[in-house]
């Protein structure tokens, strides 16, 4: 799943892109540029790609009706690495609620949280604040849909076959 925020600095407006896997809520990818154009979104991708292997069976990707979510080189390049597009409907923020969830978080509690005196100079310095930030998200970040436990934790738990979903999630 994959959205993208903005975030204002003293050298004009950032914006940031995340790629999150839908089972674990891991941010995956991720990517701050000066720009909101495919480019970015393809680099984020590039990340989750890297990071998760070149191919996975039956891997979607979904995003709100953004430009760069429906542009001819973000589908080309999702059917390179073998994922299908999912495009939400138009106006409704209910069917990308995850992402809008992380990029809610990122906002609170990174952007507008309370160590937080004023905004990023530049948007290297946001993206060196994105990179701790996503780290302590995915390692130490508790997350009540996990079961209270980071998301590196759940998978490390899932993978090693110590445990099903349901126990990780408590599902009765």
């Amino acid at each position: 799943m994959t959205d993208l925020t903005f975030v204002p600095t003293w050298a004009g407006v950032a914006y940031v892109c995340f790629i999150i896997d839908v089972f674990s809520r891991m941010i995956v990818g991720w990517r701050c540029a000066s720009h909101m154009r495919t480019e970015m979104v393809l680099d984020a991708i590039e990340m989750a790609r890297w990071g998760r292997g070149a191919h996975h069976g039956d891997l979607r990707c979904h995003s709100d009706a953004g430009s760069q979510f429906t542009s001819i080189r973000y589908g080309e390049r999702l059917a390179e690495i073998g994922a299908t597009p999912s495009i939400g409907t138009v106006g409704d923020s209910y069917d990308n609620a995850l992402a809008e969830t992380v990029n809610g978080y990122f906002k609170t509690e990174l952007v507008r949280g309370p160590a937080r005196s004023g905004p990023w100079k530049t948007v290297e310095d946001l993206e060196l604040a994105t990179l701790g930030w996503v780290h302590w998200h995915n390692t130490e970040r508790l997350h009540g849909y996990l079961g209270d436990i980071p998301p590196a934790e759940f998978e490390q738990a899932f993978y090693a076959g110590k445990t099903t979903i349901n126990q990780l999630v408590e599902i009765k």
